[in-house]
């Protein structure tokens, strides 16, 4: 079985890599909040390595501003204090001999002014997502964000440049931007969150410019084979849709194939549900995209060969599994038992649920 593709080495962009299993990004709030949302504790450096195993990490998502926080105890990557922070845990996965590449983020209208220090949320439209967030003063319901200006547009797409930066200085492989699951690009590209009428609402284009000045300035800082975003055409998640995601979505891959970015890396379906959600053809973005092609929701071991084996994708990315079987390659490699993550422990400070799920030698004992 170590004879299939999923476990064989590959290039993504300009990145080696080991194995063709990627640990999705998995936000942990395990950062220090009160040093100014700052990585690098021995708890987190041995969270990463004990999963070194995978042929590409990638982190968990990583803010680029303060305003982008969406969660407790985030690390950030726009201080030089959180770029130092990061640096034994890139260390480590390169000793371990993996690969890691930072998801740079920015919530949009999904956070609280108690999470940004007191900043009002901001959005492409002052349009009040139904969520709630979770604060040191407990769980409170999301304000209505302000609307963006256009020189603020231009700024924020500066601050994903200086994160992107910032990731190789801290010994990243390169950046994953997150345009995923209700976020801020995910935001500007659905018209379910965007309702401007000038040159960053409206039509297709018009949607998707924010995403690709993002991803042109951080192409322009790192190059265009260190940089890869996360996309869910078709999730519901915090409260975000879209009219026709076919339409943007396979405007942006289009665009982003001639851009010539590393991967790709596809919520294929609803966030951490079901697979079956009708409205973008995943199957077409994979043909039209010449990158690598990352998938993503819902992977067990015998769906992933097979759509490695097949072609229907380059690589497949596990997260929950990843949380609770550190050693995951060598328990997909060898068809073995598989521990069950613990929904309990998933944010909660401390080692318990993060560095403390035994390998399979130590159940074996």
């Amino acid at each position: 079985m170590e004879n299939r593709k999923l476990f064989q080495p590959a290039r993504i962009g300009d990145i080696e890599v080991a194995n063709r299993i990627v640990m999705a990004p998995l936000t942990r709030s395990r950062a220090d909040e009160a040093a100014g949302d700052i990585p690098g504790s021995a708890m987190n450096v041995e969270y990463y390595l004990q999963r070194s195993n995978a042929g590409l990490i990638i982190s968990e998502g990583t803010q680029v501003s303060p305003v982008g926080k969406g969660y407790m105890a985030t690390p950030g990557i726009y201080s030089d204090e959180q770029v130092e922070g990061w640096k034994p845990i890139t260390h480590a996965v390169h000793e371990a001999g993996s690969k890691i590449v930072a998801q740079i983020w920015h919530v949009g209208r999904i956070t609280h002014p108690d999470l940004t220090g007191g900043a009002q949320p901001v959005a492409p439209s002052a349009i009040k997502p139904n969520v709630v967030a979770y604060t040191r003063n407990g769980k409170m319901e999301v304000p209505e964000p302000r609307a963006l200006t256009v020189a603020e547009i231009a700024e924020v797409v500066q601050e994903f440049r200086r994160a992107a930066a910032n990731a190789i200085r801290a010994g990243f492989d390169g950046v994953e931007i997150h345009g995923a699951n209700g976020y801020l690009v995910d935001q500007f590209l659905r018209d379910g969150a965007n309702q401007r009428t000038d040159q960053y609402g409206g039509s297709v284009e018009n949607r998707a410019r924010f995403a690709l000045e993002v991803i042109d300035a951080v192409v322009a800082e790192i190059g265009a084979g260190r940089v890869g975003i996360r996309l869910s055409p078709v999730t519901p998640a915090n409260d975000l849709s879209d009219s026709n995601p076919q339409a943007v979505f396979g405007y942006l891959v289009e665009e982003l194939n001639k851009r010539g970015i590393a991967f790709i890396h596809f919520v294929e379906g609803a966030t951490g549900g079901p697979r079956d959600v009708p409205g973008f053809d995943f199957a077409w973005a994979r043909k039209a995209f010449q990158g690598t092609y990352i998938a993503n929701n819902g992977y067990d071991r015998a769906m992933a060969i097979d759509a490695v084996e097949s072609g229907r994708a380059d690589a497949v990315a596990f997260g929950r599994l990843y949380i609770a079987n550190p050693d995951l390659v060598h328990r997909l490699k060898h068809d073995t038992v598989l521990n069950a993550p613990n929904p309990k422990t998933f944010y909660a400070p401390g080692p318990e649920g993060y560095i403390d799920y035994p390998p399979l030698e130590a159940i074996a004992a």
